[in-house]
């Protein structure tokens, strides 16, 4: 593997970091304060990352997007990750499973979300089926040409900023066959097969709603789904029938490798605030970062850092191979996320009764840090599939 970066790959890490300096990271506080982005700003960023050429960068240049290999994504997230959530996910990344739209909803659905003129969002968790995806009840039944679809999804996130939802519904019988959902976790025969919807959002019998409030990344809102008896055309299925775990496995991999560069973005951006601070502030009579105290801390938050950005660039140069596996996703999305809690941990330490305080970014950091060992997979989860395929082999 090659560790050095392509002229091309420096200039998209300039080209990012620079947008994220002057474009989103003075909003923060601002965003912060209100628990939402302004329409008007929201639009002016889109805008701006549109002409900068940042939009849809996931996507194939066939299709209008940026047309990045893995490596060279898993840099721009990198850099994304150091501005608040609400902010950078306005420089859109299209679902990766918008690739399996075909005929009329690429028109509908693919193409605009390339151009940035609709949103979307995903809805799997449902309140009684988070890491456990197979006991999800939300189901989609065949009724001549249409499907008619009821039950509940949470935790969805920006729904109330999205078009239309790549919705997960059970269309089969729901037995209570489990399993978290892996790439490897295909159908296998198992009941309760899963199949994968585009619905607009302002279909009749889909209701959206704000969730609770979330101490982590204010701004970006979790949402519930509401369906009842809502009716969508059978050209709405997105894929086969039944398959629609091969579609969630193919995002999953790409999701827990983008929370992995997130985390190292921002545990960059907070290592770098809490050095900054050790080597200003001062007590009995010298910078604190001299003190073992303070400054064996700062050398285990830059080893860790290194070692989670190693493990997620080699995951992704491992998928721009054709190589990567669903436990090299895993153990980048574990590692690189557990170690951005234990980094932004540190700095409160170091920043001491004033890492507490709104008037500074860490607690916000600390706070916002505490999710990315939940969503797109547990920690827990993370772990079992690592440990899984060690014992497989064996026959275990």
């Amino acid at each position: 593997m090659d560790f050095e970066l392509t002229d091309e790959q420096r200039l998209i890490v300039e080209t990012v970091r620079t947008f994220v300096t002057t474009e989103l990271e003075p909003h923060e506080d601002e965003v912060e304060r209100l628990d939402e982005v302004p329409p008007a700003l929201a639009e002016r960023i889109r805008r701006k990352a549109l002409d900068a050429g940042l939009y849809a960068a996931n996507m194939p240049e066939e299709l209008g997007g940026g047309g990045l290999d893995a490596t060279s994504m898993t840099l721009v997230e990198r850099e994304l990750g150091r501005a608040a959530y609400a902010l950078q996910m306005l420089v859109a990344r299209p679902s990766n499973i918008l690739q399996a739209c075909e005929g009329e909803q690429r028109e509908r659905y693919l193409l605009p979300a390339v151009r940035g003129e609709r949103h979307d969002c995903l809805a799997m968790t449902e309140p009684g089926a988070g890491s456990d995806v197979r006991s999800m009840t939300t189901r989609a039944v065949p009724d001549g040409g249409d499907y008619v679809i009821n039950g509940t999804k949470h935790f969805i996130s920006h729904a109330d900023a999205a078009d239309f939802v790549i919705l997960f519904a059970t269309t089969g019988a729901t037995t209570g066959a489990t399993a978290d959902a892996t790439a490897d976790d295909t159908e296998r025969g198992r009941k309760n097969p899963i199949t994968a919807f585009l619905v607009d959002l302002d279909t009749p019998g889909l209701t959206v709603t704000r969730g609770s409030a979330c101490v982590s990344h204010r701004g970006y809102h979790q949402c519930e789904l509401s369906f009842t008896d809502c009716r969508i055309p059978a050209g709405q299925r997105l894929g086969e029938e039944g398959h629609g775990f091969d579609l969630m496995g193919e995002w999953l991999g790409a999701s827990r490798l983008s929370v992995a560069a997130t985390s190292v973005g921002r545990a960059r951006r907070v290592l770098d605030l809490a050095t900054g601070w050790a080597a200003e502030r001062s007590q009995f009579g010298r910078t604190i970062g001299r003190f073992q105290g303070v400054g064996f801390p700062l050398a285990d938050m830059a080893t860790e850092l290194e070692a989670a950005e190693l493990l997620t660039m080699r995951a992704a140069w491992k998928l721009d191979q054709g190589t990567m596996t669903d436990r090299d996703a895993a153990m980048a999305k574990l590692y690189a996320s557990e170690a951005l809690g234990r980094i932004t941990d540190r700095a409160v330490q170091i920043f001491g009764g004033m890492g507490l305080m709104a008037e500074l970014p860490i607690e916000r950091f600390w706070r916002d840090a505490r999710v990315e060992r939940i969503w797109d997979g547990t920690s827990e989860i993370q772990r079992h599939i690592i440990s899984r395929s060690l014992l497989r082999p064996l026959g275990s």
